[in-house]
């Protein structure tokens, strides 16, 4: 309990700090009123225009000192209103209940296919160390490692989905069938780096695992090697790749506002990189807050987790 309770409120901290700054630079690096209004902030003149550049600082609070916008803006988004969208005048929570879903199901998506293959990937390269096939794996994976992001979906999508025509070219989400169709080529696109880096942490991992003494003792027992490498090496050798699962969280949401872009696939990526073409503060500072606890809680959890693959593991202390 005392580690949850300290992890809490590392959470809320994280959470407010980045928050203060993101508020703090969205404040300060552009007139909001001006991204409110347009050219009617400062150029138009007379009583209606007046009028309606009062209205628009009375409603954003515009008149308050910057802490006290701040707090108004942390109060109103801890009740879950984030305000209303300076572009469309559409209410933001609205915006993000659209869009969240698609990303969360594009992430989880990604890092389902970046498990399922990196995990066997791993073991047969632990079993074959130092071998032809393993230096072999090893510069493949080297080489996903170095393709950037917006290259690769840039040749996945002009190859699969252009040239020979196997996925759609856009977005679809008329039965879950289509969606999945739909989204495995982005979520495939950031999975790639994803299965390179859990295969060579968990490759590293198993190799020294292996030369444990509890697993001289199941090979002396005559266990297929298979089921040692599953049954009693994977367990202990997932620290490494569980924790870098977590940290990737962060990356995974920064690569989708490329591919979710390329892609046209309607979640928060796209959104926010629009939202910041278009100045649109309450849309940038909803995505930062929702982006930030997303990350926290993800890694939250895979520190819980850890206990679990490893019951010497203690939180209490």
């Amino acid at each position: 309990m005392k580690f949850v309770a300290g992890r809490l409120v590392q959470m809320v901290l994280v959470v407010l700090s980045v928050t203060l700054l993101a508020f703090a630079a969205l404040n300060f690096l552009g007139d909001p009123l001006f991204n409110i209004l347009g050219p009617i902030a400062d150029e138009a003149s007379g009583p209606e225009f007046d009028e309606v550049r009062a209205q628009a600082r009375a409603d954003f609070n515009l008149d308050e000192p910057f802490l006290v916008r701040y707090g108004l803006w942390l109060g109103d988004m801890a009740q879950g209103d984030f305000g209303r969208s300076f572009a469309n005048g559409t209410t933001v929570s609205s915006e993000i209940s659209r869009q969240l879903p698609v990303t969360i199901q594009l992430m989880i998506y990604a890092q389902l296919l970046s498990v399922l293959i990196s995990v066997p990937w791993a073991l047969w390269s632990a079993s074959r160390a130092n071998r032809f096939v393993d230096k072999a794996s090893t510069v493949v994976s080297f080489g996903m490692l170095g393709i950037p992001v917006f290259a690769l979906a840039v040749v996945v999508f002009w190859l699969f989905a252009v040239r020979f025509d196997i996925f759609p070219t856009r977005f679809d989400d008329e039965t879950i069938r289509t969606r999945l169709v739909s989204m495995f080529l982005p979520a495939m696109v950031l999975a790639v780096p994803l299965i390179a880096t859990y295969q060579r942490l968990l490759r590293t991992d198993l190799i020294s695992t292996l030369q444990e003494d509890f697993i001289s003792v199941a090979r002396a027992k005559g266990l297929p090697r298979w089921r040692v490498l599953v049954r009693h090496a994977l367990r202990p050798s997932l620290f490494s790749m569980l924790t870098v699962f977590g940290i990737q969280t962060g990356a995974l949401i920064g690569g989708s506002l490329i591919v979710e872009s390329y892609f046209a696939v309607p979640g928060i990526g796209a959104g926010v990189v629009e939202a910041i073409i278009r100045d649109d503060f309450p849309v940038v500072l909803a995505v930062v807050v929702v982006v930030t606890v997303i990350f926290v809680i993800v890694n939250f959890l895979v520190d819980l987790l850890y206990s679990f693959l490893d019951p010497r593991v203690q939180f209490d202390g």
